[in-house]
């Protein structure tokens, strides 16, 4: 299971499977959202 959010809608979707609509509004843009980086300061 792969998480994904719609580019239209900017709802969060889980997809399983072949499918690859957004189940809200149809749409077939979708992306995955990068977790968020910490930085780290060097010594």
């Amino acid at each position: 299971m792969s998480r994904y959010k719609c580019f239209n809608c900017n709802k969060k979707i889980t997809l399983s499977g072949k499918r690859i609509r957004c189940p809200y509004c149809g749409s077939k843009m979708l992306f995955k959202p990068r977790s968020t980086t910490t930085k780290v300061k060097a010594r």
